[in-house]
């Protein structure tokens, strides 16, 4: 058994659900990207607190102190995994949705009606509906799309780059394509949006769990991600820089405070979303450990807490190309979808630039339905797949369609569990011929 077959073993030992369901029927999981498999640390962190430190925050009982240090702990966690600057830029939220909407009309606040947002045609409505909602209020102009390649599904930064102005008060972009796993040139899109004096939000909702965050280097104003997509339970949070926070003026109650990240943060906030958020920091710690002599000629920057957590993404961004190239790959090697006769793959299939796509897949199989192929390959191969559904993506819409298939993957996902979806996708094509 090789190095990193004994890795994968620990790291899917770590999740309960990594080769078979509650009742014990084996499958493979490829919906990660509707939600990813859950730590057995974080159910456990969170069912401590909530049953343990149940009293609210600013009681004298030792109770309520705790959850105010599980709340703490969770805030550093975030800023380390980011490598923020202060934790008091870490706000939670119940949904990067609700984040969304709450940024965009705190900026509402702020904007003109001469003013315009950019953002791209491959976002998650997350990040289309917040900015649409001002254009429909008149509060500003318009909300403008910046196009992608339909044969590779990557941002066409050019156009991008055209459309922003001086009127553009924001570009909100997605780090990743949640339906086509292209990755974003984010630091191309942060250097237009300073040209342009822009604030430079991203959607790291698909991004988190697939790659290395540092939001100082990326210098955007703020950072949207999503813990039910990074091994941990429902509930958001949102990095922003800590002026940009204290400058503008959210909605919120009255007698809440006037300063961040309190301010922003609506209602009681859940120690458990902090808890689990916090497990979640110490199993990516223990495998930058595990993995840091693989990585260490690209975390050298880094130091203590933040190296390990730079070393663990690093390593998963580096094993899932691996995934990405082999599907892809795959794909090209089962006759009759290696030319696309009976399979639409949407955006990137080729697998000699597999680095540029996370290990997302939305596909369609000709003459049947996404509904028909999901249930097929689950009853006949014990593979979970994500359909019919637009997986609240604009993307779909430049492909002129309404619905398809997606197969998203993780760091803990297999190459064997590959080979078992391409077979199931070419008995599933033969079967609907």
């Amino acid at each position: 058994m090789t190095a990193e077959n004994t890795l994968l073993n620990e790291i899917r030992s770590k999740f309960p659900r990594a080769g078979s369901d509650v009742n014990g029927r084996k499958r493979i999981f490829l919906d990660n990207a509707a939600g990813s498999l859950v730590l057995k640390t974080v159910a456990d962190a969170e069912a401590k607190v909530i049953l343990d430190y149940f009293p609210n925050v600013g009681a004298t009982s030792w109770e309520s102190q705790k959850n105010m240090e599980v709340i703490d702990e969770g805030r550093k966690g975030v800023q380390d995994l980011l490598n923020a600057e202060h934790k008091e830029s870490i706000v939670s939220g119940e949904s990067a949705t609700g984040l969304f909407f709450h940024l965009s009309y705190t900026l509402g606040k702020t904007m003109k009606e001469t003013d315009n947002v950019v953002i791209t045609e491959y976002e998650h409505y997350a990040n289309v509906s917040p900015w649409l909602e001002l254009e429909r209020r008149g509060v500003i102009k318009e909300v403008r799309f910046a196009k992608f390649d339909e044969e590779t599904g990557m941002l066409d930064i050019d156009n991008l780059g055209e459309i922003a102005d001086k009127n553009t008060k924001i570009i909100s972009v997605a780090g990743c394509s949640n339906a086509l796993g292209s990755k974003t040139p984010l630091d191309q899109v942060g250097k237009i949006a300073r040209e342009n004096d822009s604030l430079f939000a991203v959607d790291g909702v698909h991004t988190i769990q697939h790659v290395p965050v540092d939001v100082q280097e990326l210098d955007c104003d703020f950072f949207v991600f999503s813990g039910y997509k990074l091994f941990s339970r429902r509930g958001s949070f949102m990095y922003g820089k800590k002026e940009v926070l204290e400058e503008l003026s959210p909605y919120k109650v009255d007698p809440c405070p006037d300063y961040s990240p309190v301010k922003w943060e609506w209602g009681t906030r859940d120690h458990g979303l902090f808890a689990g958020i916090s497990a979640v920091v110490d199993y990516l710690e223990w495998l930058g450990t595990k993995v840091e002599d693989y990585t260490k000629d690209k975390t050298s920057k880094y130091s203590g807490r933040r190296k390990s957590l730079k070393s663990a993404l690093t390593w998963i961004l580096e094993y899932e190309t691996k995934l990405t190239e082999a599907m892809l790959k795959g794909i090209d090697d089962i006759p009759g979808l290696a030319q696309l006769e009976d399979v639409e793959l949407y955006g990137l299939n080729d697998h000699k630039q597999s680095q540029l796509k996370s290990p997302t897949f939305t596909f369609n199989v000709k003459n049947t339905t996404p509904k028909e192929i999901c249930q097929y390959i689950f009853d006949k191969h014990a593979v979970a797949l994500l359909g019919p559904e637009d997986f609240y993506s604009r993307a779909l819409q430049t492909y002129n369609t309404k619905v398809a298939s997606r197969a998203s993957l993780c760091h803990f996902n297999t190459f064997d569990e590959v080979k078992i979806f391409l077979n199931g996708i070419k008995d599933t094509v033969n079967h609907f011929k």
